[in-house]
């Protein structure tokens, strides 16, 4: 009696691996999607970081740090970002300086060394520690938890000053070569605006030129459109993306007695559907 053959034809091979294929393609995008939920969830808990530590610089010193941003052309180049690194970190990572003056140079409000003293001379009590390091408070943050990049780094030409930090979101947006030659994986920059809680008009209560040079150097590296760098109409795009649907009687933002802070999420364009922001949904 011939014996029957068990092996797979080729016919059912093809089928088997077809079937394969198939359940690949459907696992790829799911294993997809979860990579980038767990992702949104740790950049949700990055901005409630700083979100406490905002709340600890207000109890220190009455009010949240400034976000205005000057015009280009009267040397404008120390955005809200930058201003939001500085006042939870430090103007070098070192902690907080009281008098600080919000200058990109780290100068006191004369151009002295007053605050930050960048080259670290002054040392009046000659106890060998730079004086203005025990005038600092903080930082309020864990490097660790922040990301802190120059923006020398992440970008190579712009208006703003490339010896600056910024802290940077959890989507790994590039990677970047730090002074010591290593390289490191960076975010996008988190961008800060702080309210104006005396006016009573949605264009006065935020800015958006607080952080707009640095988007304008975001879309001009990435050779795409980020919404929230919009200009025509008065930057209506920005306003309609901070107005809160539930105020009827008049445009109104989220958070007008705060702040606003946005994570350009995970396709690195601010202004977009997959935004992390600590307002709206």
């Amino acid at each position: 009696m011939e014996r029957r053959k068990t092996g797979l034809t080729i016919v059912e091979l093809l089928i088997v691996l077809g079937i394969i294929a198939i359940l690949v393609g459907l696992l790829v995008p799911a294993l997809s999607a979860v990579k980038n939920m767990a992702r949104e969830t740790k950049q949700k808990a990055q901005l409630s970081t700083i979100e406490l530590a905002l709340a600890a610089f207000k109890n220190d010193y009455g009010d949240y740090p400034p976000s205005s941003w000057t015009p280009a052309e009267l040397t404008g180049d120390y955005c809200g970002a930058q201003k939001l690194a500085e006042a939870l970190l430090g103007w070098d990572l070192l902690g907080f300086h009281p008098k600080s003056a919000w200058r990109a140079d780290g100068l006191d409000v004369g151009g002295g060394t007053g605050t930050y003293d960048p080259a670290q001379t002054r040392d009046l009590d000659a106890d060998g520690t730079p004086d203005t390091l025990n005038e600092r408070k903080g930082p309020y943050l864990e490097l660790a938890t922040v990301n802190a990049f120059k923006l020398g780094n992440l970008f190579p030409s712009g208006l703003l000053a490339p010896n600056t930090y910024v802290m940077c979101d959890v989507f790994n947006w590039r990677k970047v070569v730090l002074p010591n030659a290593s390289t490191a994986k960076a975010g996008s920059p988190i961008l800060y605006y702080r309210a104006n809680t005396t006016r009573k008009l949605i264009g006065e209560i935020y800015n958006a030129l607080d952080n707009d040079a640095l988007v304008q150097m975001k879309l001009q590296m990435d050779g795409k459109d980020h919404p929230l760098g919009r200009q025509n109409n008065l930057y209506e795009f920005f306003y309609n993306y901070i107005r809160d649907p539930k105020i009827e009687a008049r445009p109104w933002p989220y958070r007008p007695d705060s702040y606003i802070l946005i994570s350009a999420g995970v396709d690195g364009l601010y202004g977009t559907n997959d935004d992390v922001k600590n307002f709206g949904d």
